[in-house]
């Protein structure tokens, strides 16, 4: 079963040969491991980039991320930087239409980030929740036909930075990564229905962990 359930449009083409596990790509890759690689060297690369550059200052807004989308994976994918034009769904979930992607992410741009970028240097407490406002709004509109969460936590690396705190370290990979992954999903679909505080403990968590 595909990670996701597509409607129509170029993003839901497979390589061919790989059992539908692949998206299709610019370099032929046909393997599931070796494409997760790929994404992963490339998001490394970038994120040093605009660690580097991003400013106390920068405002983020849409076309940023937009931006951010296509400097770590428009030299694999045609779509990236670019707003999805499929329908996508998983574990029963059903993201707003795609036709809605665009005006949602004016709304975001004027309603959240507008207001909490630059993210000021502030307590733990206030800089999670802002972490969390921004990260919930994002993922639930779910502009990008792939890599949403990985983008949404990388915003979030930035904005942190702002604030005058190191990276966070989510831990979501390595011992106890299951069930921290698990309370970081339910945490994301609380702050779907606008409740925030499980994700700004996710974060302020996170961010504890990289102060120590």
């Amino acid at each position: 079963m595909s990670r996701y359930t597509s409607a129509t449009g170029a993003e839901a083409e497979f390589e061919p040969g790989s059992n539908k596990q692949v998206l299709r790509n610019r370099l032929g890759i046909v393997n599931k491991r070796e494409i997760d690689q790929l994404e992963f060297e490339h998001l490394v690369c970038v994120q040093k980039k605009y660690y580097e550059e991003i400013e106390d200052s920068t405002c983020f807004n849409a076309d940023l991320i937009c931006k951010m989308q296509k400097d770590w994976l428009g030299d694999i994918y045609d779509w990236a930087g670019s707003y999805r034009t499929v329908e996508l769904a998983k574990n029963g979930f059903r993201w707003p239409p795609a036709y809605l992607v665009e005006k949602n992410m004016a709304d975001f741009e004027a309603s959240i980030l507008s207001h909490l970028t630059p993210c000021r240097p502030d307590s733990i407490e206030n800089i999670s929740l802002a972490l969390a406002k921004v990260h919930a709004e994002l993922l639930l509109i779910h502009p990008f036909r792939d890599g949403n969460g990985r983008l949404a936590r990388w915003l979030a690396d930035l904005m942190a930075l702002q604030a005058g705190f190191p990276l966070p370290e989510y831990e979501l990979t390595g011992s106890g990564s299951i069930e921290r992954k698990k309370m970081y999903i339910a945490s994301v679909q609380n702050g779907y229905a606008q409740n925030y505080k499980p994700l700004a403990s996710f974060f302020a968590e996170a961010l504890d962990r990289a102060t120590r």
